[in-house]
C-alpha cells in the first residue's frame, strides 16, 4: 500500500510572518493552538477550508503552503 503524506511550510511562512506564533495562527483561523501544534508536524491534515485560510493569513497561494506527496516521490 502507497503512503500518502500532506507536508507543509507552517513554521517557515510564520518565522518570516514576524515570527507568528502558533497561538497567534490558530486565532486568525479560527483553531486552537493544538490543532496547529499538529499540523506543524504532519499528524493531522486540514481540511480544506482550513487550509485555504491558512494560506490567505499568509498572503500566498495553497501550494506555497501545503503539498501532496507519495511515498515513491520522497524517495
Amino acid at each position: 500500500m502507497v503512503k500518502n503524506r500532506i507536508r507543509n511550510n507552517i513554521r517557515k511562512l510564520r518565522f518570516f510572518q514576524d515570527e507568528m506564533t502558533q497561538q497567534q495562527l490558530a486565532e486568525k483561523v479560527g483553531v486552537t493552538r493544538q490543532t496547529i501544534i499538529a499540523i506543524e508536524q504532519e499528524k493531522y491534515a486540514p481540511s480544506l477550508e482550513l487550509a485555504f485560510r491558512i494560506a490567505r493569513v499568509f498572503d500566498v497561494p495553497l501550494e506555497e503552503v501545503f503539498s501532496y506527496e507519495t511515498e515513491n516521490q520522497a524517495k
